[in-house]
């Protein structure tokens, strides 16, 4: 008798969450490669007072984003993953805030596309508390 094998629903968003961030991970790997680079760029300058060489910071967000893909992706180390997850998406959430000028027009509720692109991410924020939570459940 052949033993089939069941994927679940949390398998598939955390594959599909793994994939975004290897892809996105990979992306800034390559120099101009990754759209979102001098924002990210400038968070981090932000956040670090520019204490860190941008080549050098690039390249370990480029590691963290990608590392995060690959073990979501290959379903290890979960537990972990999934907060430095969340730590990621609270600094994406940052220019909404340190540079509203790039994230919103004249309106406070009208998003430019850089703050589409950063908002968006409460779907995958959502995601990855789903996650959490079935972690938990799962290991208690």
């Amino acid at each position: 008798m052949v033993k089939q094998i069941r994927v679940s629903d949390y398998t598939i968003l955390s594959v599909s969450i793994g994939l975004v961030y290897l892809w996105f991970g990979i992306l800034k790997f390559f120099p101009g490669g990754s759209p979102a680079e001098k924002l990210a760029l400038d968070v981090i300058n932000w956040l670090t007072f520019e204490l860190i060489p941008e080549n050098i910071s690039i390249v370990l967000l480029a590691l963290w984003e990608s590392l995060i893909g690959i073990f979501l992706i290959a379903n290890i180390f979960r537990k972990p993953v999934l907060y430095l997850a969340l730590v990621h998406m609270v600094c994406t959430f940052l220019p909404l805030f340190i540079f509203t000028e790039r994230s919103f027009t004249e309106s406070p509720l009208s998003f430019t596309l850089v703050g589409q692109y950063i908002f968006k991410n409460i779907i995958i924020v959502s995601a990855l508390f789903l996650l959490l939570k079935q972690h938990k459940i799962r290991t208690a």
